[in-house]
Parts: C-alpha cells; structure tokens; sequence
C-alpha cells in the first residue's frame, strides 16, 4: 500500500506542476484565456481516448510494466513540451502527457480499492486522496519557489515521472494482480450502471482542471501577481491533500450519500463566496476549505465505487472514472475559458457553481427516491 500511495504522489507531483506552468508560459505569450482552457483540455482528452483501453492493457501487459512504461513515456514528452515553446506545438503533446498519465492512476486506484478493508474504506480511500492532492500541492509551489521560466521547472516534473517509474520498479514484486473475477463489463457499459457516479467524477474533474488551468488568468484580471496566484493554487490544492482523510471518515459516519451532498453543496458555496473574498484575507480559508471539499466530491465517488462493485466491474469503474474525468477536464476548462472571455473573469465562478447546482439537484432527488 506504502508503495502504491509514494508512486501515484510523485506523480501527481509532475501533473500538478504542468497545468499552471504552462498556463503562465501561455499567458506571458498573449494567449487568450479560451485558447488557454483548450490547451488545458488537451490532456484529459487523453484521459478520454486511453481510459477503454487500459483494463485490456493492464490483464495482457500487466499492471507494473504498464505502469512503468507509461511513466517513461510522460517523462519524454515533458522534455519535448520544454523544447516546443508554441501553443498550438503543444496541443499533440498535452494529449499524449493525458494518454500516459492515465493508467497509472487507474491501476493504483484498481490495487487500492481491491486490497482495502471495507470498514476502512473511507480512511484509506481519503489518504489515498490526500497524497494525490498532496504530489499537486507540491507542484505549483515549486513554481513559487524557482519560478516558472527556463528549464528548471521543467526538470522537476521530469525528474518526477523518472521517479513514479523506479518506485514501481522497487514494489512490482509485491503488488496485486488485477482482479479477474466476475463478468467483463466495458467502459461504456459502466455508463448506464452508476451515470450519478460518474456525473460527481466530470463535476470534481472540472473544478480541479478549471482551477489549474484558469486560474491565473483570473488572479490576472483581478490584479494579482503570479507569485500570489500560486499560492493560492497551491493553498487549493493543499485543502485537498488535508481533508480527504476527514472527508472519508465522514463517509464511514454519515454514510457516503450524506457526505457528497455536503461537498456538492459546500462546493456551491464557495464559488458563490470567492468574488467577494478574493481581495481579502478570507480568499485563503475559502480556498483551502474549497480545494478540500471540491476535491472530496471525487474522494466520496472512489468510496462509492468501491461499497458497490468488485471484480472486473471494479476495473472497468475506475477506467470509466478516468473517462468522466477527461470529459470533466475537456469540457469544463475551455467552456469555463469561453465564459471568461464573454463575461469576463466572473465565467470562473459562475460557471463551476452552475455545474454544482445541477449535482446537488440530482443527488437530493435520488435522495428522496431512496
């Protein structure tokens, strides 16, 4: 378990550092904030391309080894993104940083949930969580650190894919076998099992792809500096890798359905609220408890996943998460970017909370079919 949870970080780690990297680039350029969110969406549309491929993949490959590849492979096309400072160069390349990021974050989370008790499924599942936020929370606060020009922000992230690849190297021996059991369900099929499931997944999707991407071209319309913008990515982030444990000891009180409804709603509630405080000390409270509960619409879904299917459902779960989360990325970081450029900086908020009023709407009115 120590193995899966350090190999997923490292990784999240170089994904987090790439979004608002390569945001800021695009800005420094004059890139509009539509053509940003596009860039953005490239790589969850990676996501979306990879996801039916991967139980196949990972049953005639094997986990680790495609694990391995697959870390080798982001690693090399970081360095070419590095080489080819041109928005439209990067679009093939933020795809292909999508396609080969992906498995590795179904098969950890395949491992995880096969392996995890249920009584401490919310427990695991949330720190499971929080070290993924954790590795994103170290990325663009390294870009507070040693900025975001030249090559040595580039370097970090590639050093961080090499390192996902060696770690899984040092733990393969000891790793589980994908789950054979049960009859074989698709990607697609997963769609008509659990469609509310994968609705939460495409809203948590959107919020965290949005964020990264967009949100330094909202602190620039508001007149923040890019230092300041990234600590409040950063402070983001960080409430995701800080209340997810909390978050999915909730789910194990409360009961998993409680508990999204209140991240949902929680959710709302900060998109209505940042407008106001951004200016203010309370942007960092609201950040920090926003990036956690928006985050722990996805924590609750992976709990969820697991309370209701095992076997090769379970496999063909997680990939169908990935793919709600590459259409959750694709679709919300350029239409938020479109808002933006429309009505202006206020799309940002507006846009997600709508998102959110759509989840909540449909989780009360299951609720009261109960």
């Amino acid at each position: 378990m120590t193995g899966i949870m350090a190999t997923v970080s490292v990784f999240a780690l170089a994904q987090g550092l790439t979004y608002p990297l390569l945001s800021f680039i695009l800005e420094r350029q004059g890139t509009t904030s539509s053509l940003i969110g596009l860039s953005a969406a490239m790589t969850p549309l990676g996501f979306i391309v990879s996801a039916p491929l991967i139980p196949a993949l990972a049953l005639r490959v094997g986990a680790a080894r495609l694990a391995m590849l697959c870390s080798t492979l982001a690693a090399a096309t970081l360095v070419t993104i590095a080489l080819m400072q041109d928005a439209w160069g990067w679009m093939p390349l933020r795809f292909l940083l999508g396609f080969f990021a992906n498995p590795l974050y179904v098969i950890s989370e395949t491992w995880l949930i096969s392996i995890t008790p249920a009584r401490r499924r919310g427990r695991i599942m949330g720190l499971y969580s929080s070290v993924v936020s954790g590795g994103f929370a170290i990325g663009p606060l390294s870009l507070g650190l040693f900025g975001a020009q030249g090559w040595p922000p580039f370097m970090i992230g590639i050093a961080a894919f090499l390192l996902c690849g060696l770690v899984v190297l040092a733990v393969a021996s000891r790793l589980p076998d994908m789950p054979h059991e049960g009859q074989a369900i698709s990607v697609g099929g997963f769609f008509s099992l659990a469609p509310l499931l994968l609705l939460a997944v495409f809203t948590a999707a959107a919020f965290e792809q949005t964020l990264l991407s967009l949100f330094a071209v909202y602190g620039a319309a508001l007149g923040s500096v890019e230092g300041r913008i990234a600590a409040l990515i950063t402070c983001f982030v960080a409430g995701n890798a800080t209340l997810q444990i909390v978050l999915g000891r909730m789910a194990e009180q409360f009961g998993s359905t409680q508990a999204m409804v209140f991240c949902v709603l929680s959710s709302l509630a900060g998109c209505l609220l940042l407008p106001l405080a951004f200016n203010a000390w309370l942007i960092w409270p609201l950040v920090f408890v926003w990036g956690g509960v928006s985050f722990g619409i996805y924590t609750i879904s992976l709990i969820q996943l697991g309370e209701r299917f095992g076997g090769q459902a379970l496999i063909a779960g997680n990939a169908a998460f990935a793919l709600a989360w590459g259409i959750g990325g694709i679709v919300g970081s350029p239409a938020t970017g479109l808002a933006m450029q429309l009505i202006g900086h206020h799309g940002l908020p507006l846009s997600l909370g709508l998102l959110c009023c759509v989840l909540a709407v449909l989780l009360m009115a299951r609720k009261r079919r109960g």
